[in-house]
Order: C-alpha cells, then sequence, then structure tokens
C-alpha cells in the first residue's frame, strides 16, 4: 500500500497538482484500495488532525505577521537595524539579514517575513545600486530564518507530531538561527568587499538611539512573546495570541498607521494563508495516519537503525535525504509525513529529539530557497518584480552557506542544546 501511495503522491507532484491534493488523493488511494474502512473515515482524520491545541498558533502568528507589515512595526525594525549595521560597506544587505533576525522572533513564517521585510528592503537595496537579483536571493535566504529562529511554525509541526517539547525547540533554535545570520552577514560583507558594492549605505540612517526610540514598541514584542512563554505565563499558542492582540494595540492606538478599512483585508489574506497550510497539514496527516496503521514508521525506524548504526553517518544520509525532499515538498508536509519515522531513528542510534528537531527544520527551510519549488524563492520574485532565474546566479552562494552552517548544526549538537540544557534540565 505505501509503495502505490508514494507513487500516485509523486506522479501528481509531477503533473503540477497542489501539494495537498496531491498527498489527499493518495491517501484517499490507499483506503479505497488496502483497507476496508469506508471512505468518509478520510474526513473524519482530517478533522483529527487539525484537532490539537498547539496547531491554533499558526493562523494566529500569521496574522500577527500581517499586522506587523501593515502598522508599521516592520518599517520601524528595519530602521532599527540599519543603525546597528548599516554604516560599513555592505551595511544595507547585513540590515537585510539583521532585520529578519528580529522579525523571525515574531512572525514564525519566512513567507510572512519575505512579504513584511522584503516590501522594504528590496527597494532599498535596488536604489542603493544592488542587482534585483541580489536583492531578491538575499530576501528570500534570510527570511527563512523565520522557521528557525522562534517561534516557528515548523517546530511547532515538529512538537506535536514526535511528542517533543515545543518550548524546547523553541530555545534550540536560536543558535542555529544566529550561527545562520551571523554567515550571511559575514558572506554578504565579504561579497561587497570584493564588488565595490555599498560603499554609500550609511547615508541617511537614523542614529542608534533615534532608531531605537522609534522602533521601541516592536522591540518589546519579541520579549513579551517568547518572556510569556520561557517564563511559564503562557504556551506557545496563547502567545501567538498575544502578538496579535499586541501588533493590534501598536499598529492602530501607537503608530496609528492601521485603520478600520485595513482589517478586512488583513484578516482575509491572513485567512488564506492559515487555510492553504492547515489544508496541508490535515491532509499530509491522514497520509501519515495510513502509513502508521500499515507500520511502516515502526519498520523503516528499525531498518534505519540497523542500516545506519554510527549516529554521524545517519545524520549525512538524511540530511541527504531531506534536502532532496524540500527542493520538492512543501515543509509541513515533510514535517508531519517523515518526522515520526526519522526521529524515531535518531532517537535508536543515539541523537537526542530536540536536536534531531531543529537539523530537520533547519534543512526543510533550505528547501523554501532551492529550485523548483522554493517558496520564498516566488514571494521574494513577486515582490522584486523579477524572475525567479534572475536571482539563480546569486543563489548558488547562498545556498551553500546555508549548507555549511547545516552540517556545523548537525555534527556541533551543542549549538542547538546548550540553551535547552541550561532552562530545562
Amino acid at each position: 500500500m505505501s509503495g502505490t501511495m508514494l507513487t500516485v503522491m509523486l506522479v501528481l507532484f509531477a503533473i503540477s497538482v497542489p501539494v495537498a491534493i496531491g498527498i489527499g488523493i493518495a491517501a484517499i488511494v490507499g483506503i479505497a484500495g488496502y483497507t476496508n474502512f469506508p471512505l468518509i473515515v478520510a474526513a473524519q482524520q482530517l478533522f483529527v488532525a487539525l484537532d490539537k491545541f498547539p496547531l491554533a498558533a499558526i493562523p494566529f502568528f500569521i496574522l500577527a505577521g500581517n499586522l506587523m507589515e501593515v502598522g508599521g512595526i516592520s518599517r520601524r525594525l528595519v530602521e532599527f537595524a540599519r543603525s546597528i549595521v548599516g554604516g560599513i560597506q555592505g551595511g544595507l544587505p547585513a540590515t537585510c539579514v539583521v532585520t529578519c533576525m528580529i522579525f523571525a522572533a515574531i512572525s514564525g513564517s519566512s513567507v510572512a517575513t519575505t512579504f513584511a521585510i522584503g516590501a522594504i528592503m528590496i527597494p532599498a537595496l535596488v536604489r542603493a545600486g544592488y542587482p534585483v537579483g541580489f536583492a531578491a536571493a538575499l530576501q528570500a535566504t534570510s527570511a527563512e530564518l523565520g522557521v528557525v529562529i522562534p517561534p516557528s511554525i515548523p517546530m511547532i509541526l515538529y512538537g506535536v507530531t514526535t511528542q517533543v517539547s515545543i518550548p524546547e525547540m523553541f530555545i534550540a533554535g536560536f543558535g542555529p538561527g544566529i550561527l545562520i545570520g551571523g554567515a550571511l552577514i559575514a558572506t554578504v560583507l565579504v561579497w561587497c568587499r570584493i564588488k565595490g558594492w555599498g560603499k554609500q549605505d550609511g547615508v541617511g540612517r537614523l542614529g542608534f538611539l533615534a532608531a531605537t526610540r522609534q522602533a521601541g514598541f516592536a522591540l518589546v514584542m519579541p520579549v513579551v512573546v517568547l518572556g510569556g512563554i520561557y517564563g511559564g505565563i503562557t504556551t506557545p499558542t496563547e502567545a501567538s495570541v498575544v502578538a496579535v492582540v499586541y501588533a493590534l494595540i501598536v499598529g492602530i492606538f501607537i503608530h496609528r498607521e492601521i485603520g478600520l478599512r485595513d482589517l478586512l483585508p488583513i484578516f482575509r489574506k491572513s485567512v488564506i494563508s492559515s487555510a492553504v497550510i492547515l489544508f496541508i497539514i490535515a491532509c499530509a496527516a491522514v497520509f501519515s495516519w495510513l502509513l502508521n496503521r500499515q507500520g511502516v514508521p515502526d519498520a523503516a525506524a528499525a531498518w534505519l537503525a540497523t542500516s545506519f548504526d554510527s549516529a554521524g553517518l545517519y545524520l549525512l544520509v538524511v540530511n541527504a535525504f531531506l534536502f532532496v525532499v524540500g527542493m520538492f515538498v512543501e515543509t509541513s508536509a515533510s514535517i508531519i509525513v517523515l518526522a515520526p519515522i526519522l526521529q524515531e531513528a535518531a532517537q535508536r542510534v543515539g541523537v537526542d529529539g530536540v536536536h534531531f528537531g531543529t537539523i530537520m527544520v533547519v534543512n526543510l527551510a533550505l528547501g523554501m530557497i532551492t529550485p523548483p519549488f522554493g517558496v520564498n524563492l516566488f514571494a521574494a520574485a513577486q515582490v522584486a518584480g523579477c524572475g525567479v532565474e534572475a536571482m539563480m546566479r546569486y543563489l548558488g552562494v547562498f545556498i551553500l552557506v546555508i549548507i555549511a552552517c547545516l552540517l556545523t548544526i548537525t555534527y556541533v549538537p551543542a549549538i542547538s542544546l546548550t540553551l535547552p540544557h541550561l532552562v530545562f534540565r
């Protein structure tokens, strides 16, 4: 059964059927052809898959990101980041990375980060003389930090599907996020030196104190959201609601950039984005439920553990596998289907569940900037008004940087585990 379902799913992907529909049809084929269950069980499992309290955080974090984009929070974060790193040659691209790191600590979504920050940074980079392809490629790559630095929607999904602590996953993401952000900043600074770009990047930037005052309420937001989680005051789901309320108050009453007429388009955009992600999650969960009934996860975990008894070799093989999967399959679907299988095998060879979760999230985040289906590429191209092909000559360097960071995260567990061990164990 599993072979038939996988074949159907891959064929549907190959003919450009949407991810959620392809997975759902494959699951229905499995139910109809290989079980005695009535087809109504598919609808039942769709509901069961979404009937999980932590998943409520997804639409709220998406809504919070959209509110921040319209409410002026994104623009103020850009000015704050520019006041820190914008005064040197290459400071504007570095500002893009730093802003995405800060915004990631609020939004939980790479696509939301691409649109919210890219709408400001890509035009600014182009006006400063940077090639549009470079600006779009940098924005797409930096925005993947939206799912590495907490709060992170993929980390929520990983925690739900593997029963790993979501707060531990969140705090484990800081080390990898800072590593990737630092590597990208170093890369663009060297690149600008070589190319001679960005010699006037410091012109017109605000001073640090002025930018901090202007961005004060925006900078408090990550403290409110993450402080509530790690202080034991709120769950991640409750923190997502706090983020929405805070963004509404700041956008409407403090910055006064959100009017009543803006709310309906913001809610509509958030509902559509949330529905797409949740439908993928539901269909992937039905697919995963069928595989579980056939014992596929246990069999696969046992095979992987016996075939690769070395943790280092297992992680290398899994990274190569996930890199290919990430190129073709949406991140949420990949986590729902693969995380239970791969994480169980990882535990059998002695890999910590939280460490493996960060590896999986970082690897699949890489899929967001790799052709042919990298969602960040299409989002950045849309914002930049250019084709994805214009980004290709620059994208290869950024992909190599992320791969180097991924391997470092994989084989230096302390990057992911030091903070969780200090806080929770």
